[in-house]
């Protein structure tokens, strides 16, 4: 859990974050794409609270900006393969572009999120002015911040390219690292003007707008990398010398992008009655209090990073293997934009069920409603469950013809495609943990516990090192190592919800987890059904799509899959009687005659 809130966070951690979130409720993502989540602009649970009478009534824009978003970001993913393919000039450009993301999280966005975010809320609520004087400190601070952070980080490029890229490049492929880095480092500031700005407009009720913004990023990106695809011969991509104007076309365009996610934000606030004044006034902004509270969530981010670094430089090197090796070359890039698509269902449903169904939760733990507050976590959990399960198998049985669709294209060839699918289906056997465990931290955020969170990503990290570092030499260079880091990741996100879920359970009485349990083991009979009678069409049709076929045969095996597996799964839940599987329906159903009304 990754920062466009929009995309690049791999797996924020996140719990993220971008296409390519970021909350003091960071799910742990062993990447630096943090931008899904931003891009998701995941509402923190007080501020959600004092507005959700607004997050209702802007709830069918926020999800049209929320999925134009994400097809947006799929184009701009696309047009990035194109470009680039996954060769290791490819990891190289994607290290300097997720840089960041890693050093706006670590260094501010923690902090902001944890503690300055929430007390916006509080003054815009309390204060006189509406909060009108404390937003200008707080946008003047945060500036000042983020500039004196993007300086540092540019002059720094060089020691940060060294911590996340593999000591197996050569000395021209970490210069080229270096300067895609300087050339992106300065969308660190804009990174944080987004997030503020679009912080701003949700405490005063406005949440479409910040949901759109990324489409802005998207367009300037689809735009650079169509370009450079059209210009650039894919054999110069896969020889990885580019000239410097393919080198500055392709980082400026890039931050270019960020800055007009940004900045579009600005009448917006106008028109909401806000105009900003700087002020040098910081006395009583909470800085005693951010180092207090926000330690907790600051370390998790810093504790992520060691994930981050790992996967980083251990994906990085499977490319550079792979290339010495003569082999299919998939690494770091890769494993990103397969990331992004597992982002993809947990930013759509479960940020959304969580914002319908939770956002009164520290209103009832604060109220001491703990039996109230724990049954709706277990609710919440068996909502998302009901509709995060067939979500996540469909995808794994059509990994291959999504890839084929999406980013068999341009410089990528079959091959890599493939191993890009292989990875997407590797991903989400861990997406039922990780989406779960998004919501068991709500429980501990809701009693402004950011400690325990803070262990359990220890845990996670821990786990996650340990798997990576052992199973990475045991596969053949390329895809195949990447594969092993990926299933690390799945394992570490289920021990983590494993052990996370009874220690809730013992914080919330009545969080349910018998019924919660029971509940899911029927979700996983109506799916496991719904796999069984997908083998039998594959059986019936010998055999199913391979990388490389045309594209409408990709698409009829897309459709052919989403429908044997919904037409057996939601029969089969009724059935069993899920349900969670009628409720999530109904909800879809009142949001879509709520955006036709519209």
């Amino acid at each position: 859990m990754t920062t466009d809130p929009q995309d690049r966070r791999g797996p924020r951690q996140d719990h993220e974050p971008a296409d390519d979130e970021l909350d003091p409720g960071l799910t742990v993502s062993p990447l630096s794409d943090f931008r899904t989540d931003i891009q998701i602009s995941e509402i923190e649970a007080e501020q959600a609270e004092v507005a959700h009478g607004a997050v209702l009534r802007n709830s069918s824009w926020m999800a049209a900006g929320s999925i134009i978003s994400r097809i947006t970001g799929i184009a701009r993913d696309i047009a990035l393969v194109a470009a680039l393919g996954q060769y290791v000039v490819a990891d190289l450009f994607q290290i300097g572009n997720s840089l960041p993301d890693i050093v706006y999280v670590l260094i501010l966005g923690g902090a902001l999120n944890a503690v300055f975010v929430p007390q916006l809320v509080r003054r815009m609520k309390d204060d006189r002015d509406q909060g009108q004087a404390y937003t200008d400190s707080l946008l003047s601070l945060t500036g000042v911040l983020l500039v004196i952070l993007t300086v540092v980080a540019v002059l720094a490029a060089p020691f940060i390219v060294g911590l996340y890229a593999t000591d197996e490049y050569s000395a021209q492929q970490t210069d080229l690292a270096v300067a895609f880095a300087r050339l992106c480092l300065p969308q660190i500031f804009f990174f944080g003007l987004y997030t503020m700005l679009a912080q701003v407009l949700n405490a005063r009720g406005h949440f479409a707008m910040p949901m759109f913004a990324p489409i802005f990023n998207n367009i300037v990106a689809v735009i650079t990398y169509s370009v450079f695809a059209f210009v650039v011969a894919p054999e110069v991509v896969a020889g990885g010398d580019l000239s410097t104007p393919a080198i500055l076309w392709l980082g400026i365009g890039t931050t270019l992008g960020i800055v007009a996610q940004s900045v579009v934000l600005i009448p917006v606030l106008r028109r909401v009655g806000y105009r900003f004044h700087f002020t040098r006034r910081w006395r009583g902004m909470g800085m005693r209090k951010a180092g207090r509270l926000a330690g907790w969530t600051i370390g998790l981010v810093a504790v992520t990073q060691i994930g981050v670094i790992v996967a980083t430089r251990l994906t990085t090197a499977a490319n550079v293997n792979a290339a010495e090796a003569g082999l299919p070359e998939t690494g770091f890039f890769a494993f990103t934009k397969a990331y992004l698509i597992f982002m993809i269902p947990h930013g759509i449903i479960t940020v959304s069920i969580v914002t319908a169904q939770l956002p009164g939760l520290s209103r009832m733990v604060h109220d001491r409603r703990s039996h109230q507050a724990g049954a709706e976590i277990g609710r919440t959990m068996r909502l998302v469950s009901a509709s995060i399960v067939p979500l996540a198998l469909t995808l794994f049985l059509c990994s291959q013809p999504l890839s084929g669709l999406l980013f068999d294209i341009g410089a990528n060839s079959a091959e890599q495609a493939s191993e890009l699918g292989v990875t997407i289906g590797l991903f989400m056997l861990g997406l039922l943990p990780f989406t779960l465990y998004y919501v068991l931290q709500r429980g501990w955020y809701a009693r402004e516990d950011t400690r325990t969170p803070f262990l359990f990503a220890c845990l996670m990290n821990v786990v996650y090192v340990i798997c990576a570092l052992w199973w990475f030499p045991m596969a053949p260079p390329g895809g195949p190592q990447v594969y092993m880091v990926t299933l690390a990741f799945g394992a570490a996100n289920w021990v983590m919800f494993i052990v996370a879920w009874p220690t809730l359970s013992r914080q919330y009485t009545f969080l349910d987890s018998m019924s919660t349990i029971w509940t899911l083991a029927r979700i996983l009979f109506a799916a496991g059904v719904a796999l069984g009678c997908m083998a039998l069409v594959l059986w019936w049709l010998n055999g199913g799509y391979q990388v490389g076929d045309s594209k409408l045969i990709a698409i009829g095996y897309l459709a052919l899959t989403t429908a044997v597996v919904f037409a057996v799964y939601l029969p089969m839940a009724w059935l069993v009687r899920v349900q969670e599987v009628r409720d999530v329906l109904r909800w879809i159903g009142r949001a879509l005659r709520a955006a036709v009304r519209r």
